[in-house]
């Protein structure tokens, strides 16, 4: 979803929206979803809230579906978050993968824009196949891809069953003593398992 979507043609106005206009309609989609969930945003509403024509939103991302994906994007970057977790070997690779997790989830910018993807996911089957799209091909994909272990891919779902299931009790649901513990303490925990998912043979 990084390229610029071209098989519906070139909207009129595309070069007067300047360009800036794709960034626009990232940040306008992200808030949308965070405010109306899923189900409630409309390419439309998107538009209207981006400042640009419907049409526009189509030139770029197509469908909601795929704009929805590049929301979430936007919130996780896995392009920065994946190098720094997987470009040290080995060792290391599970606090690398907690800490780098938690503090997505604990920065309020990218927690509120999630809490919309968790919960559209959870409550509407469109929102959660994009987001298993997702996660299947954006992050445990390339996860597998630099385990040298035994079923690699089961590892990596394992690990991300792990903190999807920590960011629900905690940021979601907000079941406590999870929803108040100290970031530091929930990585020292959780650490050696996610350890355990994706080294150990």
């Amino acid at each position: 979803m990084t390229g610029v979507r071209r098989g519906r043609g070139r909207p009129p106005k595309v070069e007067a929206e300047g360009p800036d206009a794709r960034t626009r309609i990232l940040q306008a989609a992200r808030a949308e979803f965070a405010e109306r969930g899923y189900d409630k945003t409309s390419v439309r509403g998107i538009a209207k809230a981006a400042g640009v024509d419907p049409a526009l939103v189509h030139h770029y991302f197509g469908t909601k579906d795929e704009v929805f994906a590049a929301a979430i994007e936007l919130s996780f970057e896995p392009d920065l978050i994946l190098p720094a977790v997987l470009g040290h070997g080995p060792e290391g690779i599970g606090e690398r993968l907690a800490r780098s997790f938690i503090g997505v989830w604990e920065n309020p910018v990218t927690r509120t824009p999630l809490l919309a993807v968790i919960r559209s996911a959870l409550t509407h089957e469109a929102a959660a196949k994009v987001l298993r799209g997702f996660v299947l091909r954006r992050v445990l994909e390339r996860v597998a891809d630099d385990l040298d272990v035994p079923d690699p891919k089961f590892r990596a779902e394992l690990a991300a069953s792990h903190m999807i299931g920590i960011a629900i009790l905690r940021y979601v649901i907000q079941v406590e003593p999870m929803a108040s513990a100290r970031p530091e303490d929930i990585v020292a925990m959780v650490a050696p398992t996610l350890q355990r998912y994706l080294t150990e043979a």
